[in-house]
């Protein structure tokens, strides 16, 4: 019975993410499958639940997917579940789950979660849409309206934890809900390359070629790991090239854009931005509310509006990070039997992991910002016109609006500026930069992280 849910744990990793999958299936054990009855179990009340709203159709098909008759699921909660989910092990040579569901995605069956890539629960009803992702998801939806036509080849790029991969699966799902006979497929750039690598060693080369050939979306996830991969990227141009000539979609996703990888082929580099590059950035606070919102209703719980604030306010890293302080939070609430804010207000919780404090003056931000541009405070408040030093002094009104919320007016007085409508221009200029300049974007983090250190 171990090895069944084994396998069956070994699928659900694959279709949700890997913190999900820690907090929910880790401590889980399956108890018995007789006469169809199934009783798996768990740690505590607030997992049955959990399981049963969130993960009952995903364990059903894992199951069912091991030949096991359900007649009905149930979950069981035990004082001290061992745990089933264990560490990875090789041997021979060989990462057991690896090759289970290597094995599952050689079946023939193109509809199923794994042989098209796609994870199901990856929609876009269930992607919160805010001011950090509007024009990203306005282009998806007429990708979804019209593929090969307008945006394509689509190029989604921003940091991580930001909901690249959740969009681009989403229009792979809407796609295949409009028409279940498009030729679907999503993988990871890394399992591109080591796919290649398999068909060149096996004499395949040709086959792997038109695999590609015959599909009607490509989604292409985490391309900025094709770096130094010289072959794999020829032979991705070449599947670029062929699918762009029949009008077939073609969508990438990256931390930053193709010109910004290093080794990345020009031409390539080119050709992947000819529809232009969407982003995704940090969410606004109230973009966080509102994904914190839509969360709790997708779980079924309630929580005070004063605690998604706090947990908005707090957490300023990505939506991954928000989504798990979140869950971690309603966990304890449950485990302890107090509300969310009854545990932000004794002291029981903590989102430090992902808080900033904030600076004790503009003086600070004005100070550490000179210091990294190698400027004294007098170079960078004066009146010069020089790049560096320009940028510099746009970066300090940006960072002062930004972590401080200071006027226009206030911040023309801490950098030596005449009137706010320069001010205003500055923090324009760099939010503008910010969308496609990531080396902007470094630097401005490890300013932050010298204020905030």
């Amino acid at each position: 019975m171990y090895d069944v849910w084994k396998n069956a744990l070994a699928e659900i990793e694959q279709q949700i993410s890997a913190a999900n999958f820690s907090t929910w299936f880790q401590d889980t054990s399956l108890i018995s499958t007789a006469n169809g009855n199934i009783i798996i179990g768990v740690k505590n009340s607030f997992f049955v639940k959990q399981l049963r709203n969130r993960y009952l159709d995903i364990i059903t098909t894992a199951l069912k997917n091991n030949n096991i008759t359900i007649n009905t699921i149930d979950f069981e909660v035990q004082a001290k579940v061992k745990s089933k989910v264990r560490p990875r092990e090789v041997i021979a040579g060989k990462d057991p789950i690896k090759e289970r569901v290597k094995a599952i995605r050689n079946t023939n069956d193109m509809k199923s979660v794994l042989s098209n890539g796609l994870n199901q629960k990856y929609t876009l009803d269930n992607f919160v849409i805010g001011s950090n992702n509007d024009l990203a998801v306005s282009a998806a939806k007429s990708i979804i309206a019209a593929p090969g036509t307008r945006y394509n080849p689509f190029f989604l790029y921003g940091g991580p934890g930001l909901g690249k991969t959740h969009l681009v699966q989403a229009i792979g799902n809407e796609l295949l809900k409009k028409d279940p006979n498009l030729k679907v497929f999503y993988t990871p750039i890394s399992h591109f390359y080591s796919d290649f690598i398999d068909a060149i060693q096996n004499g395949k080369g040709k086959e792997f070629n038109r695999k590609f050939q015959k599909l009607d979306v490509l989604i292409i996830d985490d391309f900025q790991f094709i770096v130094n991969k010289e072959k794999s990227q020829e032979e991705f141009f070449n599947i670029f090239n062929d699918l762009f000539l029949l009008n077939k979609q073609i969508i990438v996703t990256s931390d930053r854009l193709p010109s910004q990888i290093k080794t990345v082929d020009e031409c390539l580099a080119s050709r992947l931005t000819w529809a232009g590059a969407f982003d995704l950035q940090l969410p606004k606070f109230e973009d966080k509310c509102a994904i914190l919102r839509a969360k709790a209703d997708l779980m079924g719980a309630e929580v005070e509006p004063e605690a998604i604030e706090y947990i908005a306010e707090n957490v300023n890293t990505n939506i991954r990070d928000l989504e798990g302080e979140f869950s971690t939070i309603l966990l304890m609430s449950e485990v302890r039997g107090l509300t969310p804010l009854e545990l932000i207000e004794n002291g029981s919780v903590s989102v430090n992991k992902t808080t900033k404090l904030r600076p004790t003056s503009p003086k600070q931000i004005v100070e550490k910002v000179a210091k990294y541009y190698n400027l004294s405070v007098k170079e960078m408040t004066g009146k010069s016109r020089i790049a560096h030093i320009k940028t510099a002094r746009q970066v300090a009104m940006f960072l002062l609006s930004n972590e401080l919320k200071l006027s226009t007016n206030k911040i023309a007085a801490e950098v030596g500026v005449k009137d706010h409508t320069t001010v205003m221009h500055g923090i324009k200029k760099i939010k503008q930069d910010l969308k496609l300049n990531f080396t902007l974007r470094d630097q401005i983090e490890e300013i932050k992280e010298k204020i905030y250190g």
